[in-house]
């Protein structure tokens, strides 16, 4: 066997390149991941803006943003996606026709000091107080009002309808084929499948209905054609009106409640104690800071998704910089003027088809926390609380105080939280009639 003196230096020139080829295909791995991850969100992601008037890049650009800063603020220890929230569907398409786009901007950054101030009091307090102020008897009536509220609006858009049913778009007949199909799609790939397939169920039922649209003749791609590859996402900038701050403002309740519960299942998932390290009070404030910065650039507000959270229990990939990457391939897709046209064009009863059950499902999701333990919603003093807020949110009730107009969502979650402290505790076991 030949020595060689190279041979030390030879190894030295091979190793790094071998080293740096595992490197680069465990990092292209994440990165697909990543972007598996952002598919998994995609049709809940982009089906708020839409349904809202917001542009879906500006939501796609908020998101990845979002979360980049989420990922910043907790020292990329938790595995969490924060996308478009559904909680404000309904209060977003009432305030943008009642205040325009600038002003709900103003009050969305507004709802980000909510996040801020339990952040703040977690840190100081503890998460006690937040089971003693917002307790299911508080949440799940308000949950079930966020629910209701657009339920005329679905049905309108699955006619073919304008959201206000003022104006037809398409004719009756095709579209309600269209949200049919749209609607029995995302039913069967929730109910029939599993793992990640289950997840996609939001945007297997779009895709499905924008096919059966396009057999019909409700829509064309003439539109996407014409569209730029690439283009600058419309960002606007905020204005600040006080009855647009006032009315989104209780509406932070519910989804800071669901930011809670889903970081506790992240840290079931993950085997770790993420609501002491980094702690509640950071991912809080995180999510808070995402929330402004959506509200700065025009887009929806931004919550944790439990559908991400479930990828990563299937698929195993509890690597925080995954999400990172996710974030990066949303801030791409916001550039492409193709994708903003595709989704623009999306015809009506598409989304009517699935707004029937998405609406439903987080009123029902309300009714099912009324079946926690300390719900006691056999009481009288459970019945008043549910009773008045879901009638005042359902209603139209509305209060003016001075220049401050209150209504709808805002004055039930305002109401419930009243009641719930003013009403005394019932003495028995809470199971009278």
């Amino acid at each position: 066997m030949l020595y060689s003196p190279f041979g030390s230096l030879m190894r030295e020139r091979i190793m790094p390149p071998l080293f740096f080829k595992g490197f680069y295909m465990q990092q292209m791995k994440e990165i697909l991941v990543g972007a598996q991850m952002l598919f998994v969100a995609f049709g809940a992601l982009v089906l708020v803006p839409l349904l809202t008037g917001i542009s879906p890049a500006v939501a796609l650009l908020s998101a990845g943003i979002g979360t980049l800063c989420f990922q910043f603020f907790t020292g990329r220890q938790v595995p969490i996606f924060l996308g478009s929230s559904f909680a404000f569907i309904a209060p977003l398409s009432l305030a943008i026709g009642q205040w325009g786009l600038a002003a709900t901007q103003g009050a969305i950054i507004a709802v980000s000091l909510v996040y801020l101030l339990l952040a703040l009091l977690v840190r100081q307090l503890g998460t006690g107080f937040i089971d003693r102020l917002f307790p299911p008897i508080v949440v799940a009536p308000v949950i079930m009002v966020i629910g209701l509220s657009l339920a005329p609006a679905a049905a309108n858009m699955a006619m073919g309808l304008s959201g206000d049913g003022g104006t037809v778009l398409f004719a009756k007949g095709p579209a309600l084929v269209v949200a049919i199909v749209a609607l029995l799609v995302t039913i069967v790939i929730a109910l029939y499948t599993s793992g990640l397939t289950k997840l996609l169920a939001v945007f297997a039922g779009i895709v499905a209905g924008y096919i059966c649209a396009f057999a019909l003749g409700l829509t064309s791609f003439a539109a996407v054609r014409d569209a730029a590859w690439l283009q600058l996402p419309p960002v606007t900038p905020p204005a600040f009106d006080i009855n647009a701050i006032l009315f989104l403002l209780p509406v932070a309740l519910a989804p800071a409640i669901e930011h809670i519960g889903d970081i506790a299942v992240i840290s079931q998932v993950c085997d770790k104690p993420f609501l002491q390290k980094p702690g509640l009070h950071k991912t809080l404030a995180g999510d808070g800071i995402a929330i402004a910065i959506a509200g700065c650039l025009g887009g929806p507000p931004v919550t944790t998704y439990s559908e991400v959270t479930g990828a990563v229990s299937i698929t195993g990939a509890k690597q925080p910089r995954i999400m990172i990457y996710a974030a990066l391939t949303a801030i791409v897709l916001a550039f492409s003027g193709k994708l903003e046209a595709l989704l623009r064009q999306m015809p009506t009863p598409i989304m009517g088809g699935i707004m029937l059950l998405l609406f439903g499902s987080i009123a029902a999701m309300g009714a099912r926390s009324l079946l926690a333990p300390n719900a006691r919603v056999r009481s009288e003093r459970s019945v008043i609380i549910i009773a008045v807020t879901l009638v005042a949110g359902l209603g139209h009730l509305s209060i003016d105080l001075g220049p401050v107009h209150l209504e709808g969502i805002g004055l039930s979650a305002i109401i419930a939280i009243i009641l719930n402290l003013a009403l005394p505790q019932p003495t028995d076991d809470g199971n009278a009639n």
